[in-house]
């Protein structure tokens, strides 16, 4: 996969891609790297350890997050973008966002991939800025929206509603112009899932791999592990390594990662065993 003129390749190993959250609200690392110093600091050091992608966002996704501007949104991920743009880093950089004028000038700053949680569905212009800018695409399910998506999520049959959903998806992005070969999937982890919805497409992940893309899995310090074990979000590293390695064994090629170091360790073993 070519994303921006930068290669993507999937087969001998995972792709780590370390979350760079520039939000004062994330469920997670809120306003911890607010600060551009720490931000690009943060950055360098996921790389150092092992991330190839670097997913940048600059508004909240969590459950009941409340949208921001679209200049908010800038202010907060330009300088990052543009900072580790000029340092060029052996990494790919993924722009977290639904809304196409943020997605455009975070390509025109360095970025190579467009993270859209709505999968291009939010912003009728973000295709069209896809195609154009020949920037790699994730295509994430999520019921609902964050504000609503954890109110009563309902499916008769989670798994193969989100593959047909992947379906529809995957042939809207080819009609407007993007190449199916720069399409990666996110089955959204979390994203309008019970507990028992996110186990189930975790336990057959495999059935993804029939839709012949890129898949990314994102579990990384998810409620439903703390709800599991009992934890706080910040105990939740061993509940996410398990999740990790068990979707890499079953297809992942892409995991989306808060504490990269370990998650390059427990990848590297588990792709040693499995790929």
């Amino acid at each position: 996969m070519i994303c921006r003129g930068k290669k993507l390749e999937f087969g001998d190993s995972t792709h780590i891609m370390g979350v760079l959250n520039i939000t004062p609200d994330s469920f997670s690392d809120g306003g911890v790297y607010l600060n551009l110093d720490n931000a690009i600091t943060h950055a360098k050091n996921m790389v150092a350890v092992g991330a190839t992608i670097i997913d940048i966002g600059g508004e909240s996704s969590r459950p009941g997050a409340e949208p921001v501007s679209e200049s908010i949104e800038l202010d907060r991920v330009l300088p990052i973008i543009k900072a580790l743009a000029s340092e060029q880093l052996d990494v790919l950089i993924s722009i977290d966002t639904t809304k196409s004028v943020v997605a455009k000038q975070a390509i025109e700053s360095g970025a190579h991939i467009i993270n859209d949680i709505t999968a291009l569905r939010g912003d009728n212009a973000m295709a069209r800025i896809a195609a154009d800018t020949e920037a790699g695409v994730i295509l994430m399910h999520m019921q609902g929206t964050p504000r609503t998506m954890q109110f009563n999520p309902k499916y008769v049959d989670v798994v193969q509603e989100v593959k047909n959903a992947f379906e529809n998806w995957i042939d809207n992005a080819s009609q407007n112009g993007i190449d199916p070969d720069r399409i990666i999937i996110d089955p959204g982890i979390g994203f309008g899932k019970t507990i028992d919805q996110n186990l189930e497409i975790l336990k057959k992940l495999e059935e993804f791999k029939r839709l012949n893309k890129p898949i990314l899995i994102g579990t990384s310090r998810k409620s439903f592990i703390g709800s599991l074990l009992d934890l706080p979000v910040t105990d939740r590293v061993e509940g996410t390594l398990a999740t990790v390695c068990w979707a890499i064994a079953h297809g992942a090629d892409i995991v989306r990662v808060h504490d990269v170091k370990e998650t390059v360790r427990a990848a590297r073993m588990t792709d040693v065993l499995h790929r």
